[in-house]
């Protein structure tokens, strides 16, 4: 069917809060089930490399896909791959999973965001849960524009960051941040699951919604002639 790239956070923390965070469990392990389950090969990449934390809070094992994720992929994220060992050609799409530790990272990694422009603009799609569009943030295509300009797109909301008293902690507000880049942000009430999808672009605005942009990104591919 196809390899599908995983971006996963390397931050571990919360601000100066001296909580932990990372990547949220559910919004690897459900868009992962989904895609693996459609015949999708799946690699792991992040900003540095190596070590990808997961969010304590997230870790979740009455969830039976999240346990069943953990318990046969979850050494992976020790050792995910950096940027520079990733050919951007192998890949059909790209799919930033969430979690709070993504705001402090995938903002500033060029080097994902030049992979993830290639794999578009080679045809493939670009998927994105929660936080996860904070990696949409750098992506500039060959005409030198955001690649979420004038685009739809779905993200944890200013509303969602407040609700969970984070608003203060984050650098900056996603929602707040892709409307300056000239994206059309598309949401629903606090934490309830929404998916928008615009031609090849995929969003998601919170845990609840990782399942959901699994299979609608799934959808996507399904239509798409991406060469091998």
């Amino acid at each position: 069917m196809g390899r599908v790239l995983f971006v996963v956070t390397n931050h571990s923390e919360l601000g100066s809060t001296g909580q932990k965070t990372g990547y949220y469990l559910s919004e690897v392990a459900h868009p992962f089930h989904v895609l693996h389950e459609a015949g999708y090969e799946i690699d792991f990449v992040s900003p540095k490399g190596g070590k990808a934390p997961m969010d304590p809070k997230s870790y979740k094992l009455d969830d039976p896909i999240n346990k069943a994720f953990w318990e046969t992929h979850g050494k992976r994220l020790d050792e995910t791959l950096a940027p520079e060992q990733v050919d951007p050609s192998r890949y059909v799409a790209i799919f930033y999973a969430g979690g709070h530790g993504t705001m402090w990272d995938f903002p500033e990694s060029e080097a994902i965001a030049r992979i993830a422009a290639s794999i578009y603009e080679r045809g493939g799609a670009i998927g994105a849960v929660c936080h996860g569009p904070s990696g949409l943030i750098p992506i500039k295509l060959s005409n030198g524009r955001p690649l979420v300009e004038g685009r739809r797109i779905n993200s944890f909301t200013n509303e969602e960051e407040q609700a969970v008293q984070l608003d203060k902690i984050v650098p900056f507000l996603l929602e707040t941040r892709l409307k300056e880049l000239g994206a059309i942000h598309v949401s629903v009430k606090n934490f309830a699951a929404h998916v928008e999808v615009d031609d090849r672009i995929v969003t998601g605005q919170n845990p609840a919604s990782a399942e959901g942009v699994g299979r609608a990104l799934v959808e996507v591919l399904n239509r798409l002639s991406v060469p091998a």
